[in-house]
């Protein structure tokens, strides 16, 4: 069962548009990157600028830019503009009727809340600046 990809494809706009160097890039340049379609790119992009993040023009010279710096913006920011969801979810309607479906929500619920509290904390502590010169030390 695939996972929500909104915040990796949120990560990879911003990295590009931090390896861009200031100049702005396309939702169909972005796309190409990601390897999806532009209007998927458009929607991210808008929930990037609607935090604060990226700055975006329409028309023949616009694309997107970061609006701050990349060591100013967190895997959290990210995270968070696009309203990515939990990372973890317990099934809804277990069988009532079997010991384990009775209880596996009270049983995992302190557990999965222990792990997303420690993705929250990681995503925060990490910037963008640092996922880019990562990238950059891969590609040399």
């Amino acid at each position: 069962m695939p996972g929500n990809c909104q915040i990796s494809m949120a990560v990879h706009i911003a990295a590009l548009l931090a390896l861009s160097g200031g100049a702005p890039r396309t939702s169909v340049e972005i796309a190409r990157s990601i390897d999806t379609n532009p209007v998927v790119v458009r929607r991210i992009v808008a929930s990037l600028a609607r935090a604060g993040l990226v700055s975006a023009r329409r028309g023949a010279s616009g694309g997107s830019v970061l609006a701050r710096p990349a060591d100013r913006i967190t895997l959290h920011d990210l995270r968070a503009a696009v309203e990515a969801p939990d990372a973890f979810a317990i099934h809804d309607h277990p069988s009532t009727g079997c010991p384990v479906g009775r209880n596996i929500e009270r049983v995992l619920s302190g557990v999965l809340g222990r792990a997303e509290a420690a993705l929250v904390r990681e995503l925060k502590r990490t910037t963008l600046a640092e996922l880019v010169s990562d990238l950059q030390a891969d590609a040399a």
